[in-house]
């Protein structure tokens, strides 16, 4: 009797074998970002072997960190994106996971910088079919009083992977040889993707419409798409905002692992391991903290998801100032638990009101073109700027430290922009401008 009252798209996904639950899909989306930002921070954890190993400077690493993945990984997102608007989002990002694992796998096989600048290449482009199809999903899966949470529990997976690059990543390399991390992590996430293929079920579009629409239209052109969301203040205030914290936090990110091994000379697993712990565990907190007052806080006043956001920025930005000027790797390891708490939600605070932005109709292209800004000049240039400056500055830990210092300033500016979206998002709200 209880199948007879379930729905027909339950019973479809009971005959296909997969799982049509909400919490189900989330957490399986949760462990391919864990990897999808694993395969990213492998270079960062194990950039001093591979340094020695292969015979490069910082300027070539940050090319590694950075335009090697990120400049493919950025322009590919958006037409993925705008086939996620047409096509199965589960199918599109689980085949994307199995293109990333399998670069990440052969880059263990590189023997010079340029052949693991190729795969990195590789890497970037099954990257960039996760995120924007994967925050599509969700939005189709939670109603929008739950998105904040579900959004970051997702988050989760930035950090997870972090601390599989910085702590997993140097462990394997510690037992055997820096190539053996990427042989283990490509490996297990390409069965992570067959997993979520086989599995998880497509849900049906805007079954949680932000607003009410009429029949479905015709999709409009991507340039259309762009030029329409960029007229848009608040979409530029949140997105520019997005660029800069991200290319703060992002460098820091990158280089910390090489500048704690160069400034105090431990081993590599030692400082990756008691400062990516530290960081990685203090931002899953607060990341699912973010998230739970977030969507708290946004029943009394829409603007509150970007005001934290930008609070938690600066303070963000203060401490990993601070732990790049530590005198001792035990300060920067208590400096890293700030760091985590408040840099492990604030991009929350603004990917959940983006959603309120954009019609369902382009929600996954929206999101690509958002991301897109944010890659291009956030992700990818961050750590290849680092790297630039490093050398020249001197290289080794005091070149490497003063070009931190420089990059890093960028989260004070982009924080007063989302703090002024925040206001800017209740105007669009009332008048759709």
């Amino acid at each position: 009797m209880a199948s007879q009252g379930a729905s027909p798209a339950a019973r479809d996904a009971r005959a296909s074998g997969r799982v049509g639950s909400a919490w189900y899909a989330l957490a399986v989306l949760l462990i391919i970002y864990g990897f999808n930002y694993a395969d990213r921070y492998l270079i960062a954890g194990l950039a001093e072997p591979i340094r020695h190993d292969l015979g490069l400077d910082d300027a070539f690493i940050g090319l590694l960190m950075g335009p090697a993945f990120a400049l493919l990984y950025s322009i590919a997102a958006v037409p993925i994106a705008w086939l996620a608007d047409r096509y199965s989002r589960i199918t599109i990002l689980s085949v994307g996971c199995l293109v990333w694992s399998l670069f990440t796998f052969l880059s263990g096989l590189a023997n010079d910088g340029w052949t693991l600048a190729a795969m990195r290449v590789g890497v970037g482009i099954g990257e960039a079919a996760f995120v924007a199809p994967a925050y599509s999903v969700l939005a189709d899966r939670f109603a929008p009083e739950r998105r904040g949470l579900a959004f970051a529990i997702l988050g989760l997976g930035i950090y997870l992977g972090q601390m599989g690059g910085y702590v997993v990543g140097p462990a394997i390399a510690a037992h055997g040889d820096w190539r053996d991390a990427f042989f283990w992590v490509g490996g297990i996430g390409g069965a992570i993707g067959l997993i979520a293929w086989m599995t998880v079920t497509e849900p049906k579009r805007g079954v949680h419409a932000d607003r009410t629409q009429a029949q479905p239209v015709e999709r409009p052109a991507l340039w259309t798409t762009f030029l329409t969301l960029w007229r848009r203040r608040v979409y530029r205030q949140m997105n520019i905002g997005l660029v800069l914290g991200t290319f703060s936090g992002t460098a820091f990110g990158m280089w910390a692992p090489s500048l704690l091994v160069r400034r105090f000379d431990v081993p590599l697993a030692e400082a990756t391991g008691l400062f990516g712990t530290a960081f990685g565990l203090s931002a899953i907190v607060g990341m699912i903290g973010f998230g739970a007052v977030s969507d708290r806080l946004v029943r009394r006043d829409g603007r509150w998801p970007l005001r934290m956001a930008a609070i938690a920025l600066t303070i963000a930005t203060l401490s990993i100032t601070g732990a790049t000027l530590a005198p001792s790797l035990t300060v920067v390891t208590l400096l890293a638990i700030p760091s985590g708490l408040l840099g492990g939600g604030w991009a929350v605070g603004v990917m959940t009101p983006l959603q309120q932005v954009l019609d369902d109709r382009i929600r996954a292209t929206g999101t690509a073109l958002f991301t897109l800004v944010n890659m291009l000049f956030g992700m990818l240039t961050a750590p290849y700027v680092v790297g630039q400056l490093s050398d020249p500055l001197g290289g080794e830990a005091q070149g490497l430290q003063t070009a931190l210092l420089i990059v890093i300033m960028a989260g004070f500016p982009g924080a007063l922009l989302l703090w002024r979206a925040a206001d800017e998002l209740v105007r669009f709200k009332r008048t759709g401008e």
